[in-house]
């Protein structure tokens, strides 16, 4: 992607970010979005075919960094130094933290189901590793267990946002007796 392509994609990410701060992600129209951007139609079709190929593109873009293996310093965290399972968790939610206004408008709905698609495949590669094995309990339910309940973690810190990343991180971790 070229320079020019790639400001015009920034712009629809910060037109359709901004709007989803306002209101939910079905009453958001591509109009809007292309309003906001100060684009015309057809440059919005160029780089998306639909609204919800813009949601899915916005969660790809945020998961590809947020679940990258190796997390550098950033400006309000750095998890450079460590990697077990708890701190890159709290790493997510730095990330997320910085997107929680837009992520109330995406947990209602449809575009629901798109997020939390995303979410918990990569969360699921996350935990799998940290899940330990348990006579009775098959291993699959053990890992949807902990994925589902991060995932509404999150639900409910985006309706009680005056918590900090840790917290949140360490609110979890002591609900789920898997992990020590």
């Amino acid at each position: 992607m070229d320079r020019r392509q790639r400001k015009t994609r920034e712009a629809i990410y910060r037109a359709f970010t901004s709007l989803m701060r306002e209101e939910d992600y079905a009453k958001v129209t591509v109009q809007q979005i292309i309003d906001r951007a100060d684009i015309g139609r057809t440059t919005f079709y160029s780089h998306f075919e639909t609204k919800d190929a813009l949601l899915k593109s916005f969660c790809s873009d945020i998961f590809d960094h947020v679940f990258s293996e190796d997390p550098g310093k950033e400006k309000t965290h750095d998890f450079s130094h460590v990697h077990d399972t708890k701190a890159r968790a709290t790493h997510i939610l730095y990330h997320l933290q910085e997107h929680i206004g837009v992520l109330s408008g995406i947990l209602s709905g449809e575009s629901d189901a798109v997020f939390m698609g995303f979410f918990k495949e990569k969360l699921a590669e996350l935990f799998s590793s940290s899940v330990p094995m348990e006579p009775g309990v098959p291993y699959e339910y053990r890992l949807n267990s902990i994925v589902c309940g991060f995932c509404e973690t999150v639900r409910w810190w985006t309706k009680h946002s005056g918590y900090t990343p840790e917290e949140i991180s360490g609110f979890f971790f002591a609900a789920m007796p898997y992990f020590d």
